[in-house]
């Protein structure tokens, strides 16, 4: 006979996928389920950590116990930077990639502050700098209604982006088109774009910070910037909860081959 804390874990997993609780929705405080007689308080407690270590809720001190989103978001490859979106239109990445999963979005759900720092070292190399030169810090949380999806702090040169909207602290993207507009509008048209990627352990921060469930990787995301003559205009650096995005690139097959017979 299975114990008592396994029984509940069940009935609540049951109710969870039957949809009785929605992604987002906060499950019952403990003390409710003890007065509707669902057991103890420990019993309850560990039916809830066991709902956590299977994916299908999080917890964390002043949310409570919510239901995770099931379905991760599509996170775009090459077609979320598509200049259509964001030079003609103001679909900004994180919005392209709401937009390609067929959910909701409001441009507040991007918050942002902004800084003049010390180039870290990743950065100054990125950019071509000394270690130790100033660069404006644009760093962004970006949620899916309450719960965070990941951060992405972009890092300028001073001379690249003083006096626009990238050094303005107002939340939502930098204006119509968001950033990328913001540099074409200043002759920095966007050309291409390298992103590495890699997964490691959450530090503790950041668990805090995207409200991670106990176990959960992060994808960390380095992308630089291109004009066409190669001028680097933007090193970002992403932290994405590894669960909540499925990866998704869509390109043409290289055949350098091919391309060296032409020449």
């Amino acid at each position: 006979m299975a114990p008592k804390w396994r029984e509940l874990a069940d009935k609540l997993a049951e109710q969870i996928k039957g949809g009785e609780y929605e992604p987002g929705q906060q499950l019952p405080q403990i003390r409710e389920l003890v007065q509707a007689g669902e057991g103890s308080k420990s019993t309850v407690h560990a039916a809830y950590r066991a709902l956590e270590a299977e994916g299908l809720v999080t917890s964390s001190r002043g949310h409570g116990t919510v239901v995770r989103q099931q379905v991760p978001l599509k996170r775009l490859g090459i077609a979320r930077y598509d200049k259509a979106k964001w030079r003609d239109g103001d679909e900004v990445a994180f919005i392209a990639d709401r937009v390609a999963s067929g959910r909701a979005y409001r441009r507040n759900e991007q918050t942002q502050t902004i800084s003049l720092v010390e180039a870290p070292p990743a950065v100054a190399a990125a950019h071509g700098l000394p270690e130790g030169a100033e660069v404006y810090a644009r760093a962004r949380l970006v949620k899916e209604g309450d719960q965070p999806t990941h951060t992405l702090t972009s890092y300028y040169r001073p001379e690249h982006v003083e006096g626009t909207r990238l050094v303005d602290p107002t939340p939502g993207p930098a204006g119509r088109g968001g950033g990328f507009r913001v540099l074409y509008d200043a002759g920095y048209e966007i050309d291409h774009m390298k992103e590495e990627l890699f997964a490691r352990t959450p530090t503790s921060e950041e668990i805090k910070l995207l409200q991670l469930p106990p176990g959960e990787p992060v994808v960390e995301l380095h992308r630089t910037t291109y004009t066409a003559s190669d001028t680097v205009v933007e090193f970002a650096i992403g932290v994405h909860a590894a669960s909540r995005f499925a990866w998704e690139y869509d390109f043409k097959v290289p055949d350098s081959a091919k391309d060296k017979e032409g020449q």
